[in-house]
């Protein structure tokens, strides 16, 4: 049976990231993607302009109609915008138990625009981490959790260490951002061992929704039970193709193509 992994996250207009990419990212690695949208942007390639919460009351009756009719196997959270909607997903998601549970900390986009609410990120640690399996920020949202500077390979391992302490079974710090040279290095811990993820870095400039393809990999691989580390390492290299098959799309920032396997026939 094709696994259901839901998607818990905003929608963004020009495709590229949020629940379009999670759908492309989970359909393309061969789950079935369900949806919960949380918030809806007006977003393309080159900026977020504007940007509307959708009611809680309905969040949580999307989440509802998904996990009382559905087998979900795994669910991962994206865009969650304010602190209400945070605690209202947190309650449902301990309610529901279902686990593998990816959390994605979104909070800035690419040209700036808040994707999550200053007052909220407490309440994403507070709430959402605990619950988590996987906590996956990158290198700037890794910077805003721990309160300092994460730009190195050791820099990312120390956050690593201090983001696990705040409750996830473990954390990925992807290394996108990083001052790793030639590679793009990302550091995945378990509150025991590090394992360090390493490919080549691409010059482009196409890489609009790179953070939620990755985290959206990950877990379709769970849902399929594949273990953690083999879940990131396989993650990895459909992001890094995906990125290398990247789209030109608008004027700014283009999208991965998440369906490239399927172009190569």
């Amino acid at each position: 049976m094709i696994p259901i992994v839901l998607s818990i996250a905003g929608s963004d207009s020009g495709g590229g990231a949020g629940i379009q990419a999670d759908i492309k990212t989970i359909q393309a690695n061969g789950g079935y993607a369900a949806t919960v949208v949380t918030a809806v942007t007006a977003q393309n390639s080159v900026a977020v302009t504007d940007s509307i919460d959708i009611p809680v009351s309905l969040i949580e009756a999307q989440i509802d109609a998904v996990c009382t009719d559905m087998q979900v196997a795994a669910i991962k959270t994206g865009m969650l915008s304010s602190v209400e909607i945070v605690e209202s997903i947190a309650a449902k998601l301990k309610s529901y138990d279902i686990h593998p549970l990816v959390v994605d900390p979104v909070m800035v986009s690419k040209s700036g625009f808040a994707l999550l609410k200053e007052d909220a990120v407490e309440a994403v640690v507070r709430r959402l981490f605990p619950l988590a399996d996987l906590v996956t920020p990158n290198a700037e949202e890794a910077s805003i959790l721990v309160g300092g500077d994460v730009k190195t390979i050791a820099d990312a391992k120390d956050a690593a260490v201090t983001i696990h302490a705040m409750g996830p079974q473990a954390v990925l710090v992807k290394g996108g951002h990083l001052d790793s040279g030639s590679e793009a290095v990302d550091i995945l811990y378990d509150g025991d061992s590090f394992v360090v993820y390493r490919k080549d870095r691409i010059d482009t400039t196409n890489t609009h929704g790179t953070g939620c393809t990755y985290a959206s990999a990950i877990c379709t691989n769970m849902a399929f039970g594949i273990g953690l580390e083999e879940s990131v390492r396989l993650a990895k290299e459909y992001v890094t193709d995906a990125i290398k098959a990247a789209l030109p799309i608008g004027q700014g920032h283009g999208p991965l193509d998440h369906f490239f396997r399927q172009r190569k026939g």
